[in-house]
Order: C-alpha cells, then sequence, then structure tokens
C-alpha cells in the first residue's frame, strides 16, 4: 500500500517560486488500480517522482507498507517497480539483457532472474524481441522492456507514469490488461495519465489532480455524485474547474 500525505513541492526559477505541488494527499490500496488524472502540468509527474523518492517533498511524506520514502529509501525502493516518465533502454543491450541487468541490481541470482523473465517476456508478449539489441525498438517495444525490468524483482507496489503515451491500439489493450494482472495478484497499482477515458477503463480509485493539488477523489460512481454530473467526463471537467487541458 501506498500513502501520500500532504505532499509539497516548489522549484525555484528566474521569476520565482513554483509551487508544482500543494497538499496532495492519497492512498492507494493493494488489490486496487489507483489513476492520477489531470491535464498536462497538473503536478502529476512531480508528484510520481515523490512516490519512488526521486525527489523529496519540501513537506510531508511518502509511506510505502508503512515504511517512510524519506527515511528508508533503500527499503522502499525494493518494494517498488517504477516505469518513469523517461523510457530509456540500454540501446546496445538485447530486451533480455535489460532484464537482467535490473535484476542483477536487486542482488537477484542468475536461475531467479531467467524465471522472473520467462514469466515477464510472456505476459507482455515479447517473446519474439526478447533477444534481439534494443537499439531501433518501437516505442511500444521500448516501453515493454522497461516495464519488465521494473517489475524483474517481483514488487508488490507498481508505480507507472502515463505507460500508454504513444502506444498503438493493441499495445495500449495487451498492457491494460496485464495491469488487471497485476491489480488480481493482490499488488498495488498507481499510474497517471491525462486520458480520462484511460483512467475510467481501468482504476478502481481515481484521483483527479490539476493546478498543483488533489480536486477530488473517489470510485467513478463517487466523482459523479461529488461533482452532480451524471457523465464521468462531465465530472471530470467540473473537478478540474476547466476544460483546458482536457483530452477525450
Amino acid at each position: 500500500m501506498i500513502v501520500a500525505e500532504n505532499l509539497h513541492k516548489a522549484f525555484k526559477t528566474k521569476t520565482g517560486l513554483i509551487k508544482a505541488v500543494e497538499n496532495v494527499g492519497f492512498q492507494a490500496e493493494d488489490g486496487r488500480i489507483t489513476g492520477l488524472l489531470g491535464p498536462n502540468g497538473a503536478g502529476k509527474t512531480t508528484t510520481m517522482r515523490m512516490l519512488y523518492t526521486l525527489m523529496t517533498p519540501d513537506q510531508g511524506r511518502v509511506l510505502v507498507d508503512g515504511l517512510d520514502a524519506s527515511t528508508q529509501a533503500v527499503e522502499v525502493r525494493r518494494r517498488l517497480g517504477v516505469l518513469p516518465d523517461a523510457r530509456g533502454v540500454y540501446k546496445r543491450l538485447t530486451a533480455r539483457e535489460n532484464i537482467a541487468y535490473f535484476g542483477e541490481l536487486h542482488g537477484m541470482s542468475a536461475a531467479h532472474i531467467r524465471e522472473r523473465t520467462k514469466v515477464l517476456s510472456k505476459a507482455l508478449d515479447m517473446e519474439d524481441i526478447l533477444d534481439r539489441q534494443t537499439d531501433g525498438f518501437s516505442q511500444g517495444q521500448r516501453t515493454k522492456t522497461a516495464i519488465a525490468r521494473a517489475l524483474v524483482h517481483d514488487p508488490r507496489n507498481v508505480i507507472l507514469d502515463e505507460p500508454t503515451n504513444g502506444l498503438d491500439v493493441m499495445t495500449t489493450r495487451a498492457l491494460r490488461g496485464f495491469l488487471r494482472e497485476l491489480r488480481d495478484e493482490g499488488r498495488c497499482v498507481i499510474f497517471s495519465s491525462h486520458i480520462m477515458q484511460e483512467v475510467a477503463a481501468l482504476c478502481d480509485t481515481i484521483v483527479v489532480i490539476a493546478k498543483g493539488t488533489v480536486m477530488a477523489a473517489g470510485t467513478a460512481d463517487e466523482l459523479r455524485a461529488q461533482t452532480g454530473e451524471a457523465n464521468l467526463e462531465d465530472a471530470f471537467v467540473k473537478a478540474i474547474g476547466n476544460e483546458e487541458g482536457l483530452h477525450a
């Protein structure tokens, strides 16, 4: 389980202090998919980076399975599988070698890495690319490789920053099925998106973020009830306060 409590993050610029995240709080439970939904520039990626210890909050804290991400960062990272906003893979290595390298970083044995690679390759339908050098991979193939290496150590908590960005329809459908499998295994899954329909199709809980703060949170039915709108798209627009950045 991942808990965000009163998160704040600001950045210094030449024109002054910009508040990227202000008082963001929510709880992502095991066995559920929690979606962070909001327009571009809403503060989703900054929030995600604090969740997986890449950034330290100016105020507030993140708890992963009860561990404080600021003071117990190494142990927290062992419990996380992360697909960041950058999808970089090592181009001179094959997909299998990329996965194995991350397994080695987590202290896994060669036998365990082979076992996990087999499981993930089947789940992500990447057997045909597993032993190809990743230089020249399509965006979907790079994403599959990045997800597999993020999950090689079998983490109970999974964080994905806009995982379907740039993917074709069939790859997106396959990835959605994979995320549901992770949820059904009892894992905590968090992913961010600016596409409302994607979040609505996948998520048990939706956290709407705009202007760096949480505007609404709950199930799809609860969001409709909170906003007094019968349509989820109308509920989202009402929650963020305007229609700018809405992607149909």
